[in-house]
């Protein structure tokens, strides 16, 4: 079987080498106003810090630039798509065209890996873009496994899904929150950290934590993906890449579910039969580390997640 890379999203610089040595293979990271949803904020400098440390230790890196572009962030993005080429960065993420036109023009050194959210739903369109130039495709959270294997079977470029965290079910570029808040003449009650707050439903009991940064408004899933236990038709399926997801999680809890990922991964490239006595313990490891609130569940991947 093919050895998937185990991608996480760090939160700042100081998590990249505890990552890195609980089993990490690549990481995302970004600046806001070029990346969605980020786990953390990752300007030039700091940026530049990081992609060193990661190379230092042999593993990839990868930067999001894959925000919804107006024209006037369009001649800085040209800038910073030449900045990361000599950073020698292992990929640019995009979804918007132009990065793809300025990379072309400017940067014509960079990998460039396609994510256009909930668009990435089916294998022609990853060709499609592979034939322009995208090396691989970052497939919708919202696809079941069936969609998943098949766009696998049939796409010339990578394939990189999401195995754990939380998934954006609404974006508006508009800062929602705040308008909202001020609307009501209140001040808005923020939870957690001066970025997000929750929605609470109280007919499913749900907490849905709404995200707003640069980028605008994301109202993010009550639940987190969870696919320890449901990795072998991934992994037997030739997926290049799973991805843990960190928004809105911190550093402690990034590296214990990194260590379960890389357990879980090597296991079953070594012994299948080990990973299967082994997977519902680390199933139930993963539990004991979420926040209160925060349920598992597959997903989309069996048709779980109800939004």
């Amino acid at each position: 079987m093919k050895k998937p890379k185990l991608l996480v999203t760090p939160t700042k610089l100081e998590d990249i080498v505890p990552l890195v040595e609980a089993g990490a293979d690549a990481f995302v990271i970004g600046e806001q106003r070029y990346g969605l949803r980020l786990a953390g904020e990752f300007k030039q400098e700091s940026l530049a810090d990081a992609v060193d440390i990661i190379h230092q230790h042999g593993k990839k890196v990868y930067v999001a630039v894959n925000a919804l572009f107006h024209n006037d962030l369009l001649p800085m993005l040209r800038e910073y798509l030449l900045f990361l080429q000599e950073l020698d960065v292992d990929a640019v993420i995009f979804g918007d065209p132009a990065v793809l036109m300025f990379a072309r023009e400017v940067a014509p050194k960079l990998a460039l890996h396609w994510n256009a959210e909930t668009t990435a739903t089916n294998y022609f369109t990853c060709n499609y873009w592979g034939e322009r130039g995208a090396r691989r495709a970052i497939l919708a959270r919202e696809l079941n496994l069936d969609a998943v294997l098949e766009a696998k079977e049939n796409a010339k470029v990578e394939i990189e899904v999401q195995v754990q965290g939380m998934t954006c079910m609404f974006q508006s570029k508009r800062k929602l929150i705040d308008n909202y808040f001020n609307f009501q003449g209140k001040d808005l009650v923020k939870v957690g950290s001066e970025q997000w707050t929750y929605l609470y439903d109280p007919e499913r009991d749900n907490q849905y934590p709404i995200f707003q940064d640069v980028s605008g408004t994301h109202i993010m899933s009550p639940s987190d993906i969870c696919m320890i236990d449901e990795l072998p038709d991934l992994v037997n399926a030739g997926i290049d890449a799973l991805k843990v997801d960190g928004v809105l999680k911190d550093r402690q809890y990034l590296v214990a579910v990194t260590k379960l990922y890389r357990t879980a991964i090597d296991l079953l490239l070594m012994d299948v039969d080990q990973y299967h006595l082994a997977k519902a313990d680390l199933y139930k490891q993963v539990e004991a580390l979420q926040p209160s609130g925060r349920p598992l569940d597959t997903g989309f991947y069996f048709k779980e997640t109800v939004y």
